[in-house]
């Protein structure tokens, strides 16, 4: 399989795992899910990767602890955005963290071009706002800022720690974080036996099929044209929200959403890096 190909099945795989994720939300809560999600593929990459511990510094524990934070509050916060609304929408909102971290960091005059496009599409999405919620928009932008950090701090993570050794310790401080609440609040959705094993499924779809495509797709494939195909998420994400969950969407939330893809491969193409492989 081409490497361009291996990318857009990781894409679709991260979002059709968003859209199972959401029909457990009414047998299991948002944390619980991710909660899941995170131990599954922490323990996939733990085996693979088997990470050396010893001989390290404090700096770079506190580039995998911040690099785990920021991975277990992306996926955190964008699961709680899709408890309250629809998934291609909530992904389109969350797209505008790494958009904005490609904008500022060019210098080109012309990028505002796509700063004007990107704003428009997000206008847009609040003139029918009948499917928002300010809950939910605002954990999709917290999601959307932790995507920022988690670009910025896993190029500090690859170069301190080889290999997956940081994604794998990284997995592992973002279950942690939400051990307590887990089982604690929701202890009692873990003895459910469906939401065990679709919790799993989650983590397999969002996790561990899409690390898997683009750390292949990525020895092959130029980091311009992955982050420009990464641009396709948030179209990606309304295509699991219809397929899996029946989310329709209005022809408004629609050109909305083209002019934030638009904007991010306008941006991506002018010389920003907008993506690194993220789990979403």
């Amino acid at each position: 399989m081409s490497p361009i190909w291996l990318v857009l099945v990781g894409i679709l795989s991260v979002q059709f795992g968003a859209g199972v994720a959401k029909t457990l939300f009414d047998e299991a809560s948002p944390t619980t899910i991710v909660w899941l999600r995170l131990a599954a593929s922490a323990v996939v990459l733990l085996a693979v990767a088997r990470p050396v511990l010893r001989g390290r510094t404090r700096a770079d524990w506190a580039v995998v602890l911040g690099f785990g934070l920021s991975l277990g509050v992306m996926n955190w916060a964008i699961y709680q955005s899709f408890q309250r609304i629809p998934i291609g929408l909530a992904v389109t909102i969350e797209f505008v963290g790494p958009l904005t971290l490609a904008i500022l960091g060019s210098r080109r005059a012309r990028d505002l071009v796509w700063v004007a496009l990107a704003a428009a599409g997000v206008l847009l999405l609040g003139l029918e706002p009948g499917d928002l919620t300010w809950a939910g928009v605002g954990f999709a932008l917290l999601a959307g800022a932790a995507w920022a950090a988690y670009i910025l701090l896993s190029a500090q993570t690859g170069g301190r720690w080889p290999g997956l050794d940081g994604l794998a310790l990284a997995s592992v401080v973002a279950m942690l974080l939400l051990t307590p609440l887990t089982l604690g609040r929701y202890a009692d959705q873990l003895v459910d036996t469906r939401v065990l094993v679709l919790g799993a499924v989650v983590g397999l779809l969002s996790s561990v099929i899409p690390y898997t495509c683009e750390l292949v797709a990525l020895r092959s494939l130029r980091p311009a044209v992955f982050s420009v195909l990464m641009s396709l998420e948030p179209a990606a994400a309304a295509l699991a929200g219809l397929v899996v969950v029946g989310e329709l969407l209005s022809p408004l939330q629609l050109v909305a959403m083209a002019c934030v893809v638009a904007a991010s491969v306008g941006a991506t193409r002018s010389g920003s890096t907008i993506a690194e492989p993220v789990p979403d």
